[in-house]
């Protein structure tokens, strides 16, 4: 094997120690080592076999795309496939998606990856999408863009500052707690957005700030109909075993009052009728 190899693999422990904020000897008793031989890991003195390796990304509750990037870097196979949503292997999980969309109209709904691209909607999606660029929608979709963006629904949003508050701190939690540098990316860009300018943002932000409400930040759309007011909530897969299962989360949305609960039972009873989720364009290699 490679000399080199122990002390990348050496670094990448250290930097993932340093990330959780945990002291040598914190790390080693959570995963029922020595500190003495976690030091000799980090620095390459010691090359941390598959099993060690394996226990010390779950104590660190390192994320299993990287847990494969720290067995590749000491000269193991990877441990978790990874897979497409489109496999066979994957058909289970498929129709569980595509059961939670569909259940949930009328109320939106989508899958998203470890970046918050969008991969699937319900149609009540289209009361959120209705009216987005599509620059925004090609090669996919993406949560932040779309919220953040001043082509996107950062127009229509009544509390506009807050939301872009709330969405840049939770993607610097992330950016932070992962270290993924396409997360890093996306906050870098979203964070430079302009706020584009109305008349009545601020009417609508400061009656939206002392309306009572059990969400610290509920999203406030200003649509035809009316003001929507929706929170969400993320749904994720049980102890996954696949790198892509393990990156997919669902975020549903629901009504904050009865006006929007019976603005969105309107909208899809006088559409067409749901009969499947809708699939967004595939994204680019």
């Amino acid at each position: 094997m490679d000399v080199e190899q122990p002390s990348r693999v050496g670094a990448l422990l250290r930097e993932w120690r340093q990330r959780r904020r945990l002291s040598q000897l914190d790390l080693a008793n959570l995963a029922e080592t020595s500190a003495r031989h976690l030091s000799y890991m980090e620095t390459g003195r010691a090359r941390p076999s598959r099993a060690m390796l394996l226990r010390l990304s779950a104590a660190l509750d390192v994320p299993l795309r990287e847990r494969n990037t720290l067995l590749l870097a000491a000269d193991y196979a990877p441990a978790y496939r990874e897979s497409s949503l489109d496999d066979a292997y994957m058909a289970s999980i498929r129709a569980a998606l595509e059961t939670m969309l569909t259940a949930h109209e009328p109320y939106p709904a989508v899958v998203v990856d470890r970046v918050w691209n969008v991969l699937q909607g319900n149609h009540a999606m289209g009361v959120l999408m209705d009216g987005i660029p599509p620059h925004l929608l090609e090669p996919r979709p993406n949560v932040f863009r779309l919220a953040l963006h001043p082509d996107g629904l950062a127009g229509r949003l009544a509390n506009l500052e807050e939301v872009r508050e709330l969405f840049l701190e939770r993607l610097s939690r992330q950016v932070n707690a992962t270290g993924d540098i396409e997360l890093r990316r996306l906050h870098e860009e979203v964070s430079r957005y302009p706020i584009p300018s109305s008349g009545e943002e601020a009417p609508h932000h400061a009656a939206s700030r002392h309306r009572p409400s059990p969400i610290q930040v509920p999203l406030r759309i200003r649509t035809p109909f009316g003001e929507l007011a929706m929170f969400s909530t993320m749904a994720t897969f049980g102890a996954p075993a696949d790198v892509t299962l393990s990156e997919l989360a669902i975020e549903l949305f629901y009504p904050l009052d009865d006006f929007t609960a019976n603005a969105l039972r309107a909208l899809s009873a006088s559409g067409p009728a749901p009969s499947e989720p809708v699939p967004f364009p595939p994204a680019t290699p």
